[in-house]
């Protein structure tokens, strides 16, 4: 990669292609690695990107952005077209498949198709929803159940406006305008003999200088 690198003639070549790939799956965050090759069409005239980069991003759950980059290896007629129209019917399969477990699992039929599911938003200083019978616990999540929990119990009588008590203003401290004795000044005095060491390493004892070798 770092000796073809800048050399465009190789940005088509599907073997130049496998190399980036190969290189992605050593990388810890390879979605950035396939961001930086259609950023510099390398490789975006072939069906491996979009369908190496869709496979990775329907593994971490993204189903509508993997959806998306389908698409536009279908808008750019990526080649061999036929194999990358394939592998997006099987996509589309595995999605289908998922979002009927998920309607068989919960039939009120809230649920939506997993590639129409955005991420959810957090409302901000939204009301939490106590759960528990003896002691309640409010939850940490302030989206999905909760918010709609929130949504229909929430009252819109105004509440009454809380009245601080009249407390007396309270003084901040000035230091310039401290009065007191000034601090004393701090007078250098000799020492009457240099300090004594205290467990000093290393400290070799007098000894004859003809002995040592």
């Amino acid at each position: 990669v770092r000796a073809l690198h800048g050399q465009q003639q190789y940005y088509k070549d599907p073997r130049y292609l496998n190399l980036w790939l190969k290189f992605g799956d050593c990388c810890n965050e390879p979605l950035d690695l396939y961001s930086y090759l259609c950023s510099q069409e390398i490789g975006t005239t072939l069906a491996l990107l979009y369908i190496t980069w869709a496979e990775a991003l329907e593994a971490r759950g993204s189903f509508r952005k993997a959806d998306l980059i389908f698409q536009e290896g279908l808008q750019r007629k990526a080649e061999p077209l036929d194999k990358l129209q394939a592998h997006h019917k099987q996509f589309q399969a595995r999605v289908s498949r998922q979002t009927l477990l998920a309607l068989e699992e919960s039939p009120d039929g809230d649920n939506m198709g997993l590639l129409e599911v955005a991420e959810p938003q957090r409302n901000s200083l939204a009301d939490l929803k106590g759960r528990g019978k003896k002691k309640v616990r409010a939850p940490i999540s302030r989206v999905g159940d909760a918010v709609k929990a929130m949504n229909s119990n929430r009252s819109f009588q105004p509440q009454a406006s809380l009245q601080l008590p009249n407390t007396p203003g309270f003084a901040v401290f000035d230091e310039n305008s401290v009065s007191g004795p000034e601090i004393p000044t701090l007078v250098a005095q000799s020492w009457p003999a240099p300090p004594v060491p205290k467990a000093k390493e290393n400290e070799l004892s007098a000894g004859p200088w003809n002995s040592g070798r």
